[in-house]
């Protein structure tokens, strides 16, 4: 049995290091550009796709865009992502996104997230924080389809609104609670 649990150990933090290793930080300008058009194209796409996030951002103060977050797990996981804040459009920092889990856990998936900002308080605790766990500090609402049957401009109350998208792989479920988003210092 204790060889079993050797061989889950390994491959768990084996997992970790394949994550660490798709980073670029967004340090080079050429990183940045493509964390920039990856976002783009993201954000074009959910608008297009989820009338709820349209209307959403017509009235956020700022995005908070990963476009891409890879997990993967045995037992031992872990999920990371590069991504951007954007004020009327136009970048204005780099930031990462990155969920450490264990339990039951197998496989690997990739997806996207935006949050948006709804006021100012909500941008300030994260460009003042030294990472921002989600779950912790501004109330973040993700929305699925039932929350997004209930929302209208007249109920958009809360501090960040989140959507995932683009799910794809064979891990269960997608959570960004504890997910700690933490500002690429760029050169």
């Amino acid at each position: 049995m204790a060889p079993l649990k050797t061989a889950i150990a390994a491959l768990a933090l084996s997992s970790l290091g394949v994550i660490a290793g798709c980073s670029t930080t967004a340090n080079s300008a050429q990183a940045r550009a493509d964390v920039t058009a990856d976002s783009s194209q993201a954000l074009t796409k959910l608008v297009r796709e989820n009338p709820a996030a349209a209307a959403i951002s017509r009235q956020a103060r700022a995005t908070l865009v990963f476009p891409s977050i890879v997990k993967a797990g045995l037992g031992v996981g872990g999920a990371y992502g590069e991504g951007e804040l954007r004020r009327g459009g136009t970048t204005v920092d780099y930031y990462t996104s990155f969920t450490g889990s264990w339990g039951l856990q197998a496989g690997a998936q990739s997806y996207g997230y935006v949050v948006y900002l709804m006021n100012e308080d909500a941008i300030d605790y994260l460009e003042r924080s030294d990472g921002w766990e989600i779950g912790v500090g501004p109330t973040v609402v993700v929305v699925n389809a039932g929350v997004a049957e209930n929302l209208s401009s007249s109920t958009l109350q809360d501090d960040a609104y989140a959507f995932i998208f683009d799910q794809k792989g064979l891990m269960a479920g997608v959570s960004i609670e504890g997910t700690k988003v933490t500002r690429v210092q760029t050169r």
